[in-house]
């Protein structure tokens, strides 16, 4: 994360010292780096430079109005499941024609506007989302851009939770029914088959899974020229993980050289349009959560650092059990002790991290780090608490691009119940 650096003890961020943002806009607060988005993005784009790529951004990772905006900017696509994140990147300025609509359980609500819109394709995860979006598109008058995703039952090598190509999971249709599918999909009237599709999962640190699952679409896309099925393009998906505990996962430059040099190789889908949906290595490592500690607390086992965030702010930790760097944003001399960050709600899981080495006092600021991604986009209101602001720092200036909630929010759609 070299947008930050310590300047006379203290954390800057792009040139903004981290005591500031927290004065100026309190904590717990979100801060992102507009370096270090548009770099990862820059990264992805040069490494796909002078092929016929189209790079979309995961917007389940953290869709903010202004990270949208900033990489509708730069060129990127947008890789959504919701007909909410749909209106999010209208309203942010990005072409639906740029966008592709996976997940697995469209209403049909969201099919029609997302047609309405024109989006780029509607990845389909089941023959039975694929009649629907056919009688849907049929009653429109329009057909409906399909491309299939595909389960190529490949192990991602990552947590369970956030494994997407096996067997097991609920993505996808089965690699070895993806044949007899596409046969319908071809027959019927509101369907206009124009890709396939995979993706096997997240944070995913090896080359090895990215290669087998493309081994597995490039044979299937090889059965389907041979029926007479053509495609125009292969959507890859993404999943490339980032350092969170000094992972090393491959730079975004060997994933895209290995992906291409296997499609150069095969005539099946050489000459496809590319794409993929990136969106942890994107924003990941360009957010932090910034927390000050409200209480320190001992007992016989333990030391409790409790701070103002907590699980509804960032649940990574209680959820997949997740691990994020915690330093201090002011060096502060004396022994350090080991501590487990935990937040105010009432559950053991609230924690953000376990048996940190940290010399602290009650006050301080704490950064966690990594939190670009998953860590607004799932944050709730548990204990009627409410969500964090999030900041952007740009070139030395931090811009408010999400303001805090208020109590009086949180209920102001609720009613009481007549006398």
């Amino acid at each position: 994360m070299d947008w930050l650096e310590t300047r006379n003890g203290r954390l800057h961020a792009e040139g903004v010292a981290l005591t500031e943002i927290a004065e100026r806009f309190g904590t717990p607060v979100y801060v992102y780096s507009r370096a270090a988005i548009e770099q990862a993005f820059g990264e992805f784009s040069r490494a796909a430079a002078g092929r016929e790529v189209l790079v979309c951004y995961a917007m389940k990772a953290n869709s903010n109005l202004a990270i949208i905006d900033l990489l509708a900017r730069a060129g990127a696509g947008f890789d959504i499941v919701s007909g909410g994140e749909l209106r999010r990147a209208l309203a942010a300025g990005a072409d639906a024609s740029r966008v592709v609509f996976s997940g697995v359980g469209k209403s049909a609500n969201e099919i029609r506007f997302a047609l309405e819109a024109g989006v780029r394709c509607f990845n389909v995860e089941s023959t039975s989302e694929l009649r629907r979006l056919s009688a849907i598109a049929t009653a429109c008058g329009r057909r409906a851009p399909v491309s299939l995703r595909v389960n190529p039952d490949v192990d991602a090598g990552t947590h369970p939770y956030i494994s997407t190509g096996l067997r097991e999971n609920k993505f996808g249709i089965a690699h070895d029914a993806a044949i007899a599918v596409y046969r319908e999909a071809a027959t019927l009237p509101g369907i206009e088959v124009t890709g396939i599709d995979c993706h096997i999962g997240s944070q995913i640190t090896e080359l090895a899974p990215f290669v087998a699952a493309l081994d597995r679409i490039i044979d299937l896309a090889g059965q389907l020229a041979a029926q007479g099925i053509a495609l125009r393009h292969l959507d890859l998906g993404g999943g490339l993980g980032i350092d969170y505990d000094g992972e090393r996962p491959p730079s975004r430059q060997a994933l895209l050289d290995a992906v291409f040099a296997r499609i150069d190789a095969s005539p099946a889908v050489r000459g496809l349009e590319v794409m993929f949906e990136f969106g942890r290595s994107i924003v990941g490592n360009a957010g932090l959560l910034l927390t000050r500690v409200e209480y320190l607390k001992s007992n016989d086992a333990r030391n409790f650092a409790v701070v103002d965030a907590a699980m509804n702010d960032l649940m990574r930790p209680a959820l997949y059990e997740a691990f994020h760097r915690i330093v201090p944003v002011v060096d502060r001399p004396g022994t350090a002790l080991r501590w487990d960050v935990v937040g105010p709600v009432c559950e053991s899981g609230d924690w953000l991290g376990r048996d940190r080495a940290l010399a602290l006092e009650e006050g301080d600021l704490l950064a966690v780090l990594s939190a670009g991604a998953y860590g607004m986009a799932m944050s709730s209101n548990y204990n009627t608490r409410p969500r964090a602001a999030e900041v952007m720092v740009d070139r030395g200036q931090a811009h408010l691009i999400r303001e805090r909630e208020t109590v009086e929010s949180l209920y102001a759609l609720e009613r009481r119940l007549p006398d």
